[in-house]
Protein backbone atom coordinates (compact mmCIF):
# COMPACT_ATOMS: atom_id res chain seq x y z
CA UNK A 1 0.00 0.00 0.00
CA UNK A 2 2.00 3.24 -1.11
CA UNK A 3 -0.79 5.61 0.05
CA UNK A 4 -2.33 6.17 3.39
CA UNK A 5 -4.66 8.59 4.48
CA UNK A 6 -4.08 9.42 8.23
CA UNK A 7 -5.02 11.32 11.51
CA UNK A 8 -1.89 13.82 12.60
CA UNK A 9 -1.47 12.18 15.95
CA UNK A 10 0.81 13.79 18.86
CA UNK A 11 4.27 11.81 18.89
CA UNK A 12 2.05 8.88 17.71
CA UNK A 13 1.75 5.41 19.12
CA UNK A 14 3.74 2.21 17.92
CA UNK A 15 0.56 1.08 16.60
CA UNK A 16 -0.41 3.70 14.39
CA UNK A 17 4.02 3.49 13.15
CA UNK A 18 3.13 0.03 12.28
CA UNK A 19 0.13 0.95 10.54
CA UNK A 20 1.92 3.08 7.95
CA UNK A 21 4.77 0.63 7.74
CA UNK A 22 5.67 0.34 3.80
CA UNK A 23 3.97 3.54 2.88
CA UNK A 24 5.42 5.78 -0.20
CA UNK A 25 2.57 8.91 0.82
CA UNK A 26 1.34 9.77 3.81
CA UNK A 27 -1.89 11.74 3.66
CA UNK A 28 -3.02 14.44 6.02
CA UNK A 29 -6.39 16.44 5.72
CA UNK A 30 -6.14 20.10 7.69
CA UNK A 31 -10.04 20.03 7.55
CA UNK A 32 -10.35 16.97 9.74
CA UNK A 33 -12.57 17.16 12.42
CA UNK A 34 -10.87 17.70 15.75
CA UNK A 35 -12.01 14.90 18.23
CA UNK A 36 -11.78 15.31 21.39
CA UNK A 37 -10.51 12.36 23.61
CA UNK A 38 -8.20 11.14 21.12
CA UNK A 39 -4.40 10.82 20.09
CA UNK A 40 -4.56 13.99 18.30
CA UNK A 41 -2.99 15.62 21.38
CA UNK A 42 -2.16 12.90 23.79
CA UNK A 43 0.66 10.29 24.00
CA UNK A 44 2.12 7.62 26.49
CA UNK A 45 5.24 7.05 27.78
CA UNK A 46 7.16 4.72 30.48
CA UNK A 47 8.05 6.12 33.52
CA UNK A 48 9.84 4.38 36.41
CA UNK A 49 6.51 3.31 37.97
CA UNK A 50 3.85 3.98 36.02
CA UNK A 51 2.84 4.57 32.43
CA UNK A 52 1.95 8.30 31.86
CA UNK A 53 -0.36 10.23 29.64
CA UNK A 54 1.29 13.51 28.25
CA UNK A 55 -2.05 15.56 26.98
CA UNK A 56 -1.38 18.93 24.96
CA UNK A 57 -4.30 21.63 26.63
CA UNK A 58 -5.94 23.27 23.75
CA UNK A 59 -7.74 26.74 23.62
CA UNK A 60 -11.60 26.53 24.36
CA UNK A 61 -13.39 23.85 24.40
CA UNK A 62 -14.76 23.79 20.79
CA UNK A 63 -16.07 20.87 19.53
CA UNK A 64 -15.56 19.72 16.38
CA UNK A 65 -13.66 22.31 14.55
CA UNK A 66 -11.36 21.92 11.80
CA UNK A 67 -7.41 20.34 13.11
CA UNK A 68 -6.01 23.40 11.27
CA UNK A 69 -7.90 25.64 13.60
CA UNK A 70 -6.97 23.91 16.82
CA UNK A 71 -5.07 26.40 18.84
CA UNK A 72 -2.57 25.52 21.69
CA UNK A 73 -2.85 26.71 25.32
CA UNK A 74 0.59 28.45 26.22
CA UNK A 75 -0.75 29.53 29.13
CA UNK A 76 -0.92 26.44 30.77
CA UNK A 77 3.39 25.35 31.00
CA UNK A 78 2.80 22.12 29.88
CA UNK A 79 5.98 22.12 27.50
CA UNK A 80 7.83 22.06 30.37
CA UNK A 81 5.85 19.12 31.86
CA UNK A 82 6.43 17.00 28.92
CA UNK A 83 9.91 17.66 28.70
CA UNK A 84 10.41 16.88 31.98
CA UNK A 85 8.03 13.68 32.06
CA UNK A 86 10.74 12.31 28.91
CA UNK A 87 13.96 13.32 30.31
CA UNK A 88 12.68 11.68 33.31
CA UNK A 89 11.87 8.56 31.76
CA UNK A 90 14.66 8.45 29.01
CA UNK A 91 17.03 10.33 30.12
CA UNK A 92 18.95 7.32 31.05
CA UNK A 93 17.99 5.52 27.91
CA UNK A 94 20.96 4.58 24.99
CA UNK A 95 20.32 6.40 22.25
CA UNK A 96 18.06 9.53 24.39
CA UNK A 97 21.27 11.99 23.50
CA UNK A 98 21.31 11.59 20.08
CA UNK A 99 17.32 12.27 19.25
CA UNK A 100 16.37 14.08 21.90
CA UNK A 101 17.39 17.53 20.61
CA UNK A 102 15.30 17.23 17.33
CA UNK A 103 12.20 16.87 19.86
CA UNK A 104 13.28 19.37 22.16
CA UNK A 105 14.24 22.07 19.11
CA UNK A 106 10.06 21.83 18.28
CA UNK A 107 8.72 22.22 21.93
CA UNK A 108 11.20 24.93 22.12
CA UNK A 109 9.38 26.35 19.17
CA UNK A 110 5.98 27.14 20.11
CA UNK A 111 4.00 26.13 17.43
CA UNK A 112 0.55 27.81 17.49
CA UNK A 113 -1.25 24.94 15.71
CA UNK A 114 -1.58 21.78 16.97
CA UNK A 115 -1.93 20.13 13.23
CA UNK A 116 1.34 21.97 12.24
CA UNK A 117 3.14 20.79 15.68
CA UNK A 118 2.19 17.53 14.95
CA UNK A 119 3.06 17.43 11.55
CA UNK A 120 6.55 18.71 12.40
CA UNK A 121 6.73 16.03 14.84
CA UNK A 122 5.98 13.23 12.55
CA UNK A 123 7.81 14.59 10.09
CA UNK A 124 11.19 14.10 12.45
CA UNK A 125 10.24 10.88 13.31
CA UNK A 126 9.92 9.57 9.94
CA UNK A 127 13.35 11.04 9.36
CA UNK A 128 14.58 9.26 12.50
CA UNK A 129 13.14 5.74 11.49
CA UNK A 130 14.36 6.46 8.06
CA UNK A 131 11.74 6.18 6.88
CA UNK A 132 10.75 6.65 2.99
CA UNK A 133 7.29 7.36 3.68
CA UNK A 134 6.68 11.77 2.60
CA UNK A 135 3.99 13.20 4.23
CA UNK A 136 1.51 15.65 1.43
CA UNK A 137 -1.01 17.84 2.61
CA UNK A 138 -4.46 17.03 0.77
CA UNK A 139 -7.64 18.49 0.31
CA UNK A 140 -11.16 17.12 0.99
CA UNK A 141 -12.74 15.49 -1.50
CA UNK A 142 -13.40 11.65 -2.39
CA UNK A 143 -10.38 9.40 -2.17
CA UNK A 144 -8.85 6.93 -4.86
CA UNK A 145 -9.73 3.07 -4.15
CA UNK A 146 -6.11 2.67 -4.05
CA UNK A 147 -5.52 4.96 -0.64
CA UNK A 148 -6.03 2.80 2.18
CA UNK A 149 -7.58 5.28 4.76
CA UNK A 150 -6.84 4.36 8.55
CA UNK A 151 -8.62 8.19 9.97
CA UNK A 152 -10.54 7.43 12.79
CA UNK A 153 -9.53 4.08 13.60
CA UNK A 154 -6.51 4.23 15.89
CA UNK A 155 -7.86 5.57 19.49
CA UNK A 156 -7.59 5.37 23.13
CA UNK A 157 -11.10 3.91 23.71
CA UNK A 158 -10.16 0.86 22.53
CA UNK A 159 -7.30 -1.54 22.82
CA UNK A 160 -4.79 -1.88 19.94
CA UNK A 161 -5.52 -6.22 19.92
CA UNK A 162 -9.25 -5.45 18.61
CA UNK A 163 -7.40 -3.90 15.10
CA UNK A 164 -5.11 -5.31 12.39
CA UNK A 165 -2.62 -2.95 12.81
CA UNK A 166 0.34 -3.72 15.06
CA UNK A 167 1.34 -7.10 16.97
CA UNK A 168 4.04 -6.29 19.67
CA UNK A 169 7.21 -7.31 19.24
CA UNK A 170 9.33 -6.38 22.29
CA UNK A 171 12.62 -4.45 22.87
CA UNK A 172 14.49 -3.66 25.99
CA UNK A 173 12.83 -1.20 27.84
CA UNK A 174 14.31 1.19 30.41
CA UNK A 175 12.51 0.58 33.11
CA UNK A 176 10.01 -2.70 34.11
CA UNK A 177 10.44 -6.55 33.90
CA UNK A 178 7.12 -6.66 31.60
CA UNK A 179 6.59 -5.75 28.53
CA UNK A 180 4.43 -2.41 28.41
CA UNK A 181 3.50 -2.49 24.33
CA UNK A 182 2.07 0.43 22.17
CA UNK A 183 3.96 3.16 24.01
CA UNK A 184 4.75 6.68 22.15
CA UNK A 185 7.51 6.29 19.29
CA UNK A 186 9.70 8.08 21.71
CA UNK A 187 10.15 4.95 23.92
CA UNK A 188 11.08 2.59 20.79
CA UNK A 189 13.83 5.36 19.35
CA UNK A 190 15.29 6.24 22.98
CA UNK A 191 15.88 2.69 23.60
CA UNK A 192 15.84 0.86 20.24
CA UNK A 193 17.77 3.47 18.35
CA UNK A 194 18.57 2.48 14.72
CA UNK A 195 16.56 -1.34 15.50
CA UNK A 196 13.60 1.04 15.58
CA UNK A 197 12.74 0.61 11.67
CA UNK A 198 13.76 -3.08 12.07
CA UNK A 199 11.44 -3.40 15.07
CA UNK A 200 8.29 -1.57 13.50
CA UNK A 201 8.13 -3.93 10.34
CA UNK A 202 8.10 -6.81 12.37
CA UNK A 203 4.91 -5.39 14.45
CA UNK A 204 3.26 -4.63 11.22
CA UNK A 205 0.39 -7.12 11.14
CA UNK A 206 0.09 -8.55 7.37
CA UNK A 207 -2.64 -7.03 5.81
Amino acid sequence: MSQIAIDLHYLPSLEFFAAIAGAEELLVFPQDRYQRQSYLNRTRIRLANKVETLSIPIVGRRPRIPMEEVRIDYGQKWQAVHLRGIQSAYGKAPFFEFFFPYFHDIFESEEESLWRLNQKLLTVCLKLLRSPARITVAEEGRLSSEVFDIRGQIEPGRPFSERNFYHPVPYTQLFGVNFEPNLSILDLLFCAGPEAGRILQESAKKQ
